[in-house]
């Protein structure tokens, strides 16, 4: 039976309450790296339940979900929170794709009010909008209409004690004139209703110096995706700590991004994908822990 839009919202916010009486003090309790699924996005077609404790084996205790909604990787959300929850595993954020009819106002909230009874059932903290159509990020008013309709996502998010987030690639930081998409979204968006998810291996491979983004917007980057470029060929990851990105140097400036969660992602190995995520969460730990 359908759940009513102003019911849910009423229901999710006293579940969001009970939950995370104070999000600090949940944050501070989880780990100081999750992993991003996205990067055993292969592995996860064939068994779940086998990733999930090879990720908790290697050293994670927080996972960053991707493609949520109705099912995580075949799994309904209350079936995939348990399976976390048999491993000492927590998803404090997951990747919700971007409305696709974006342009109807109804259907743009109802697909979000459904992202949100999912990240509620998964005790998520963060909704973060992935990626971007397009038809938004590919002009200056494009973008200025994604920023739009991150607001209102995020206004929703806050009705039921959720933050929304927005991730990057590459392709946000086009030049319009005298900014980029990745300025206007930074400047058209509300700074308490969407927060932002710094892929610091994208912003880097697009040439910004992620110093001088939590310089012009301090607080607002929230999430960091922890992401290594190779030293041969950029356009790969590599395992962290291996590559050419000085962590050091942008693990300084932390406080003044406001970041509150880190999650380790990689999308092509040299080695074993297990292997490789145990590497990085090792080197992650001994560096900043």
């Amino acid at each position: 039976m359908a759940i009513p839009r102003r019911t849910f919202i009423q229901q999710a916010g006293l579940l969001s309450a009970g939950l995370f009486i104070n999000p600090s003090d949940f944050l501070l309790k989880a780990p100081e790296a999750g992993l991003q699924l996205w990067t055993l996005r292969e592995e996860l077609k064939k068994d779940v339940k086998g990733v999930m404790a090879k990720v908790a084996a290697a050293g994670y205790a927080d996972v960053e979900t991707f493609g949520g909604g109705n099912q995580f990787f075949g799994l309904a959300p209350k079936i995939f929170k348990q399976l976390l929850n048999d491993h000492q595993l927590i998803s404090s954020s997951g990747h919700y794709y971007f409305p696709v009819n974006y342009q109807v106002a109804k259907e743009f909230d109802d697909v979000i009010l459904s992202f949100m009874e999912a990240a509620n059932i998964m005790q998520q903290t963060y909704i973060v909008i992935p990626s971007l159509p397009e038809a938004l990020y590919n002009t200056a008013d494009g973008c200025k209409m994604a920023a739009e309709k991150l607001n209102r996502a995020g206004e929703l998010c806050r009705s039921a004690n959720l933050q929304l987030a927005y991730h990057n690639h590459d392709f946000e930081f086009k030049q319009f004139g005298t900014q980029t998409g990745y300025d206007i979204l930074l400047k058209e968006t509300d700074a308490s209703l969407v927060k932002m998810e710094l892929d610091l291996y994208f912003a880097i491979k697009a040439g910004k110096d992620p110093l001088a983004l939590f310089a012009k917007a301090p607080g607002r980057f929230a999430l960091w995706h922890i992401k290594d470029m190779d030293k041969s060929d950029p356009a790969l990851n590599t395992e962290v700590g291996s590559g050419s990105i000085n962590f050091k140097k942008i693990f300084a400036h932390a406080q003044e991004a406001g970041v509150r969660r880190y999650f380790i992602e990689q999308e092509n190995f040299s080695m074993n994908p297990f292997r490789s995520i145990k590497k990085s969460c090792d080197f992650f730990k001994k560096t900043f822990r």
